[in-house]
C-alpha cells in the first residue's frame, strides 16, 4: 500500500451508495428515489459474479421496472466483454446509474482497473451533479480506494493473514469491508488499519449501508450497523515489522457503531447523531 492516500481537492458532484449485502430491496427502491428521472438509464454491472450474471441483471432490472424504472440493461464486461469495447463505453456515458453486483470484488479490480472505462466513471461521478454509482457487497467493497480480500475468524489477528488490495478508488482514503457483523470481520478490519493508518475502515453490516451525496456528509441508512475503525491516532502499533503468525497489537483506536440517520464526514473522520 502506499504511504498515503488523500482526498480529491473538490467533492465530487456525484452519489455514492454502499450496501454491505443481503436483501438489496430497499437499496433499490432508494436509488429509484435518488435518481432525477425514473426513465433514466440504469446499467447493471455482473462483473463480479462469476455464476449466471445474465440471470443476476435480469433479476435486478425486474425488481427496477416493479419500481417504475423501465430502461435497465445488463452492461457485461467479463473474459468476453472488454471494458474498453467502445459500445459499452457509449453505454457507460449515457448512464444515470451504474450499479455493481456482488460476487467477488477482485474481478471488478481485475477487469477495470487501468481502463477508460474507469476513468470515464470517475469522471461522471466527479463531475455530473445526479450520477449515482452504487454496488451491493462486493460491488461495494470494489469502490473504495482499498479492499480486504482475505482474512477469516480470530486468525485475522495474526500478522500477515489479512489481504488489502486496491480498489476503484471513488472513495478515496477509505478501506471498506461488508458482511461485517454477520462474519465476524471486526478483526480483519482492525488489523488493515493498523497496517495503514492513513486509511479510514468501514464494515457494512448486511442490509445497511452508505449514502454519500455531493455537499454532505456521509449518511448511514439501513437495518443494522455501520462500523467505523480509525487507527490513525494511535499509541502503540506492532505493525509493520511484526513477522508473520504473530499478534497484532494496537491500543486507542476509534471505533463507532453508526445506525441509520447518522452522518459520518469522510473529510474530518467526525461521527454525527441524525
Amino acid at each position: 500500500m502506499p504511504a498515503d492516500s488523500s482526498l480529491p481537492a473538490t467533492a465530487p458532484l456525484g452519489t455514492l451508495v454502499v450496501l454491505g449485502g443481503g436483501d438489496d430491496d430497499p437499496m433499490l427502491a432508494l436509488l429509484a428515489r435518488l435518481l432525477p428521472d425514473r426513465n433514466s438509464p440504469i446499467e447493471v454491472l455482473t462483473t463480479a459474479s462469476r455464476r449466471q450474471p445474465a440471470r443476476t441483471a435480469a433479476a435486478y432490472a425486474h425488481a427496477w421496472n416493479q419500481l417504475g424504472c423501465p430502461h435497465v440493461r445488463h452492461l457485461q464486461v467479463d473474459e468476453n466483454n472488454p471494458a474498453d469495447d467502445p459500445a459499452t463505453l457509449a453505454r457507460l456515458r449515457r448512464a444515470a446509474l451504474v450499479f455493481m453486483s456482488g460476487g467477488d470484488q477482485e474481478r471488478i479490480t481485475d477487469f477495470l482497473l487501468g481502463t477508460e472505462f474507469l476513468a470515464i466513471l470517475k469522471h461522471k461521478h466527479q463531475a455530473e451533479a445526479g450520477f449515482i454509482v452504487a454496488g451491493t457487497s462486493a460491488g461495494a467493497s470494489a469502490v473504495a480506494d482499498f479492499m480486504l480480500v482475505n482474512g477469516h475468524g480470530w486468525r485475522s489477528l495474526l500478522a500477515g493473514h489479512v489481504d488489502v488490495k486496491p480498489g476503484l478508488g471513488l472513495l478515496p482514503g477509505v478501506l471498506l469491508d461488508q458482511h461485517f457483523a454477520e462474519r465476524g470481520r471486526y478483526p480483519r478490519l482492525m488489523h488493515a488499519v493498523l497496517a495503514q493508518p492513513t486509511l479510514l475502515g468501514i464494515g457494512l453490516s448486511e442490509e445497511t449501508g452508505l449514502v454519500i451525496r455531493a455537499g454532505h456528509p456521509a449518511e448511514v441508512f439501513g437495518e443494522e450497523a455501520v462500523v467505523i475503525v480509525d487507527a490513525a491516532a494511535a499509541t502503540h502499533n506492532n505493525l509493520p515489522d511484526l513477522p508473520d503468525d504473530q499478534v497484532i497489537s494496537g491500543h486507542n483506536l476509534c471505533l463507532h457503531l453508526m445506525v441509520a440517520g447518522q452522518h459520518l464526514d469522510l473529510v474530518t473522520r467526525e461521527v454525527k447523531a441524525g
